[in-house]
């Protein structure tokens, strides 16, 4: 199945609902997966971006219906990207 990378940033907003309820991350993996993904992993980072999720979904059109109905919480600004394995890179490559 395709991998994805969604990259984010909390609005005031989504600060805001993180810390008042940092169980809200867990619910929203439930979300996600009622929309046809599946988070692999997930990190907190430092710097530009606040979180950095690895996902799985059966095609494009999938992941950017979760990219669109997340982002339009207004809680989280979203970047996803298409990841290709890198030995399936190489390969095609060759």
């Amino acid at each position: 199945m395709p991998i994805y990378i969604m990259i984010s940033k909390l609005t005031n907003e989504g600060r805001k609902t993180i810390k008042n309820n940092p169980d809200r991350i867990k619910e929203v993996d439930k979300e996600i997966e009622k929309m046809g993904a599946k988070v692999l992993a997930q990190y907190a980072t430092l710097g530009m971006f606040d979180f950095l999720s690895v996902l799985e979904a059966p095609d494009n059109e999938t992941i950017a219906r979760v990219s669109t109905e997340l982002g339009a919480r207004g809680t989280v600004e979203i970047m996803t990207l298409a990841a290709i394995p890198i030995f399936e890179f190489v390969e095609k490559m060759g």
